[in-house]
């Protein structure tokens, strides 16, 4: 006889209750060791309070520093989702709709979809509730968006977006050239540069296979050159910029640097005079050396950006920000980032929410994480 799948079952609390599951830690360290799946209830949203239902929350590597307790910005801990230590829920970025709303909130409404203004919020989760709803922005517009694309537009692509435009006087013609080329950054940063006439040298790890489709990938969305970390480490690499640059007559304004090392040094050096060299993450955890010439010859600026500290310090060009790049995707001129699916359910195990948070930083991956929240 052929198995019967048991239905999902999820219990309903009286009186408007919520219930609501959340991958939380009660202290920091590696996902795998201190994740834990917490199920609790969320009572009926009053005042200022507001319910909102999680539709998809990506799993993002600053995502896992946070669980780890290195990256810069902190978790909040409590104990009001019924524990009796405090515990936080991880991840920073997603997208959820208003379900209920108190007399006193102003602004949003059921129904509404928002995105995080800052991080910190926890966004693994099914259910949460807020004091305020000053905490989301409200997506104006959500025809033609799903929640992958909509839950995903607040830090890879408006940290792409925010480099490209803040740093280098970039002009169309102009070129720059980053590592991390595959992320979501770079292929953000890549996407955006050529709608806005940008020329790109882009670097990648280099790998045994699936070069050559990785590299048609990455031209396919608008790169110009894709070239492995081993070859900017070359002898030879300079004299292929100058030909890729019409005899370094057209400049290289701006280096994208999310790995750091030997390979930012290598990049810095292929920079034009008064060229910048954005740093963003450092995934090989090496320092980024700065050549003397580089900064007595060139004048090659050394930046830093964080994507966090400028939302908050520019909550209305967040704002216009994500909606340009989410017109964007409407127009179909900017196209998602590989994705791999993690499909949460009521009844989703533990382990299986665990091992795609642990997978995130293993090995080369055929797409970001995401997870998307079906029957919760």
């Amino acid at each position: 006889m052929a198995s019967v799948k048991a239905p999902q079952t999820r219990a309903i609390s009286a009186y408007g209750y919520e219930q609501a599951k959340a991958l939380t830690f009660a202290k920091y360290g590696e996902p795998a060791d201190v994740l834990r799946l917490h199920t609790h209830s969320i009572s009926p949203a009053h005042s200022t309070n507001l319910t909102v239902r999680f539709l998809a929350s990506p799993i993002n590597p600053a995502d896992i520093n946070q669980v780890q307790g290195i990256y810069p910005s902190k978790p909040a801990f409590t104990t009001s989702l019924g524990t009796t230590e405090p515990i936080a829920v991880g991840g920073n970025e997603g997208v959820a709709e208003v379900i209920s709303t108190g007399s006193g909130v102003k602004g949003l409404q059921k129904g509404d979809w928002v995105i995080m203004k800052s991080p910190g919020f926890g966004t693994w989760r099914t259910h949460a509730q807020s004091a305020s709803a000053d905490n989301f922005l409200r997506i104006e517009n959500k025809e033609g968006l799903t929640p992958h694309q909509v839950g995903t537009v607040s830090v890879n692509p408006c940290t792409a977006y925010r480099m490209l435009k803040d740093f280098a006087d970039m002009n169309a013609g102009d070129w720059f050239i980053q590592n991390g080329a595959n992320s979501g950054v770079g292929r953000a940063a890549i996407q955006l540069g050529k709608l806005w006439g940008y020329k790109s040298i882009n670097v990648v790890r280099a790998r045994d296979s699936g070069m050559e489709e990785l590299k048609a990938d990455l031209k396919g969305v608008g790169a110009d050159v894709v070239v492995t970390d081993e070859e900017v480490q070359s002898k030879e690499f300079m004299a292929r910029v100058n030909e890729w640059t019409n005899g370094g007559r057209e400049h290289v304004k701006l280096g994208l640097n999310c790995v750091g090392g030997k390979l930012a040094t290598s990049m810095a050096k292929a920079l034009s005079s008064e060229g910048h060299l954005v740093t963003y993450g450092a995934m090989s955890k090496q320092p980024v050396q700065l050549p003397a010439p580089l900064l007595i010859f060139k004048n090659i600026h050394f930046d830093g950006f964080w994507v966090s500290k400028w939302s908050d310090s520019n909550p209305v060009q967040k704002k216009e920000t994500v909606n340009h790049v989410l017109n964007l995707i409407r127009e179909g001129k900017f196209k998602d980032v590989p994705m791999q699916e993690v499909k949460w359910d009521w009844n989703t195990e533990q382990e299986t929410l665990v091992d795609a948070v642990s997978g995130t930083l293993q090995g080369f991956r055929k797409g970001k994480g995401i997870f998307v929240f079906g029957e919760t």
